[in-house]
């Protein structure tokens, strides 16, 4: 087996995970790693032994395949010019800064005959795959993703930077349209939110909840799902399932522990998750996510069949995230009685000294001005 000889562009602290894990990869030759950087480049080269180039375009005529971890705002400019070079690519979440450009980008790809594989490593975390089987037909999903401040990915707020992780896994199992989405967010070390939560309804009836912070004292990486078959319960920072499947007592709503008296009640409430709401923990086995999103990305290089994460697959959770986006920065405040600094996730409790020309006007307004 020849082995894909590999770029990997960005030598941050992704970027340098990506590449110690391809240079000890039998399926690639790490070539080089690119980035503009004069200090990522000493480190890569000082501390993990990595071949370095300012200018990734130095490495197209001498790679069949590139990890794209540049920033999020450099994507589509990177990725673009490398598929029209005819280079596969890894793009790490989320695809692209807008629709738009995430859209082009599956159809550039197409268009060059290239592999467009989304770095939606959750995808392959031996949580998420155990967790599979037992998903059954969604109905309502809650999802809490926090962790504290990393510094990292300053470019774009904390929907596309974590929540847009769990998004796409409600995106793999949930294929109907989006119908409805509430959402809103606050900003509080920068010009993009740091804070958000988010209700998305689908045309299936299936709900949603979704919240995600980058400023939280400690990690949270939580999710359940609530479906026909049960519950499926996630925790991710402690790499637990736990699987609770309702009694055919339950199912036919049979058990009616109202009804009972009141020491029945306080007998029967010491065994209901043995009677009526059994529970199991599944086995999770110890799995590299990165190292396998790697291996499925050479898989679909050599074979041509599409990877776990599609460009397409990448493009919808980059539209959805960006209608909650609009969503936070849409929202009032206090409702219809929103002032324009009252509006979004940069509102502030501060009035302005001078009124806005639509308040002048009488108009209410129904963005964030200024």
């Amino acid at each position: 087996m020849t082995a894909l000889r590999l770029g990997v562009i960005g030598g941050g602290h992704l970027g340098r995970i990506h590449a110690k894990l391809a240079k000890s990869n039998d399926q690639f030759e790490l070539v080089a790693v690119a980035d503009p950087s004069p200090e990522s480049c000493r480190v890569c080269e000082e501390q993990f032994a990595l071949e370095t180039t300012h200018d990734y375009r130095e490495l197209m005529d001498s790679i069949d395949a590139a990890v794209v971890a540049s920033p999020t705002v450099s994507h589509y400019e990177v990725t673009s010019q490398l598929l029209r070079a005819g280079v596969h690519c890894l793009v790490e979440k989320p695809l692209a800064t807008t629709p738009d450009q995430a859209q082009r980008l599956v159809q550039i790809a197409n268009s060059h005959a290239c592999v467009l594989q989304v770095g939606h490593v959750e995808r392959f975390n031996p949580i998420w795959t155990t967790a599979q089987n037992s998903l059954g037909t969604p109905k309502f999903i809650e999802a809490t993703r926090a962790g504290v401040y990393s510094g990292r990915s300053t470019d774009i707020g904390v929907v596309m930077d974590l929540m847009i992780h769990d998004l796409d896994l409600i995106l793999s199992v949930e294929h109907s349209p989006v119908r409805d989405i509430r959402a809103s967010g606050i900003a509080l070390l920068g010009s993009h939110e740091d804070i958000a939560e988010a209700r998305i309804e689908f045309e299936s009836g299936c709900i949603a909840n979704l919240r995600a912070s980058r400023v939280a004292t400690g990690p949270v990486r939580h999710m359940r799902i609530y479906s026909s078959s049960g519950l499926s319960d996630l925790d991710f920072s402690s790499d637990k399932v736990r699987f609770v499947r309702p009694s055919n007592q339950v199912v036919a709503r049979a058990a009616a522990l109202d009804e009972l008296s009141v020491a029945d009640r306080m007998q029967a409430k010491q065994r209901i998750f043995e009677d009526l709401l059994q529970g199991e923990e599944l086995p999770v086995p110890a799995r590299n996510a990165i190292l396998d999103e790697h291996n499925d990305f050479a898989l679909s290089i050599r074979t041509g069949c599409a990877p776990s994460v599609t460009g397409a697959d990448g493009a919808r959770a980059v539209e959805v995230a960006a209608r909650i986006v609009e969503c936070v920065n849409h929202h009032a405040w206090d409702g219809e009685h929103s002032r324009a600094w009252r509006i979004g996730a940069l509102a502030t409790e501060e009035p302005r000294i001078l009124p806005m020309p639509s308040e002048r006007a009488g108009m209410h307004p129904t963005r964030r001005a200024g």
